[in-house]
């Protein structure tokens, strides 16, 4: 059971977060040309979708955004078979595009290695790079975010829960404190 320890952002604040990852986007690499989101399901989607708004609205550019599930390549999840990539209503070719994975948290860093995996088999990209809005630490692979909302390092009987009107009715960031039984 998970009691709210704190409110870390709330609408407002995740809103100047994302904007303030479009620039960065659109500073490291130029502009956006050959440039596409990938959602990790679930809140990387809707965040994906934010962050396009975001930078079509710096650029006066519309970005493809696609929408990975990544549950065929989790590593705790033991699978004979691994299916096929599907990237929204159709597969899309990640050879020579700079992709860019969006989701919520980062945390142990396995969740981006299997996207990584899935997004291999799009293509050859020119470039990956990683945006989240809540990088928690505790990273069990060498795995980093280029692009990061907030910082919150966190012990490992916190947890970070990010809800979004989209997905939740609301959205914010919130801590969470494990509860002793």
């Amino acid at each position: 059971m998970w009691k709210i320890k704190t409110i870390l952002m709330d609408d407002k604040a995740m809103s100047r977060a994302i904007r303030r990852i479009a620039h960065e986007i659109i500073e490291r690499n130029k502009g956006l040309d050959n440039t596409v989101l990938v959602g990790i399901h679930t809140r990387g989607v809707p965040l994906a979708k934010r962050l396009a708004a975001e930078l079509a609205a710096i650029e006066s550019t519309p970005v493809p955004v696609y929408d990975l599930d990544i549950s065929a390549y989790r590593d705790d999840q033991r699978q004979n078979s691994i299916n096929t990539v599907t990237s929204g209503q159709h597969r899309f070719s990640a050879d020579g595009k700079t992709v860019i994975l969006v989701d919520d948290v980062l945390f142990t860093g396995r969740t981006v290695r299997a996207a990584l995996n899935a997004i291999m088999e799009l293509g050859r990209p020119h470039y990956i790079e990683l945006a989240v809005l809540v990088d928690r630490g505790h990273r069990e692979l060498p795995i980093r975010a280029d692009y990061v909302g907030k910082n919150v390092p966190t012990s490992r009987a916190e947890d970070i829960s990010v809800q979004l009107q989209e997905v939740d009715g609301c959205s914010q960031v919130v801590l969470r404190q494990k509860e002793c039984t």
